[in-house]
């Protein structure tokens, strides 16, 4: 798939076995802020060889068309991540959408921009009729993203996700492709 350019010198394009150190350097910048976010990160998560495993099992991943993984870069630095995971093909066509930016790149439109790109990139390239993503109920910023890329809520799912160690209700959304 090609890059797509988001504005401000990011790019979006797909990730690749080559970026496991730049990840690792990533995730040990923003591991504070993403923290309250994600499932709890063994220390190894935050290395090269950490991420370079996990970079392989995401690759083998979109090799079995299951998974769409991406960065996003500033040049050499990787400031963000969005992952179409979990892709169901048969009558579903669907998958899940995740994300983060790094914090010096957030506010700019940019995750937007990475959204409605990745959506495109599920109809056009991946044949996908839908994507659904899922935020903890306090997250205004991302659900803010998520309307403003044409998702709608559908609903309220208890403990939902473990995350920060605990399993936490989320508010999930849709975007229909074909609309």
């Amino acid at each position: 798939m090609p890059e797509v350019a988001l504005g401000d010198g990011v790019v979006m394009r797909e990730l690749a076995s080559a970026d496991a150190a730049a990840l690792a350097e990533a995730y040990r910048r923003n591991r504070e802020r993403l923290a309250p976010w994600e499932p709890v990160r063994v220390p190894s998560f935050f290395t090269e060889a950490g991420q370079a495993a996990d970079v392989d099992a995401v690759l083998r991943e979109c090799d079995a068309r299951l998974a769409a993984p991406f960065v996003l870069a500033a040049g050499a630095r990787i400031v963000g991540r969005l992952n179409l995971s979990g892709i169901v093909r048969g009558a579903f066509q669907s998958a899940n959408l995740g994300y983060w930016i790094d914090d010096e790149f957030g506010r700019r439109g940019l995750m937007t921009a990475a959204v409605d790109a990745a959506a495109h990139i599920a109809r056009d390239q991946l044949g996908l009729h839908r994507i659904q993503a899922a935020t903890l109920l306090h997250n205004a910023a991302s659900q803010a993203v998520l309307r403003r890329c044409g998702f709608t809520e559908i609903g309220v799912a208890s403990r939902y996700l473990r995350i920060a160690g605990r399993w936490q209700d989320h508010l999930l959304f849709q975007r229909i492709l074909e609309e």
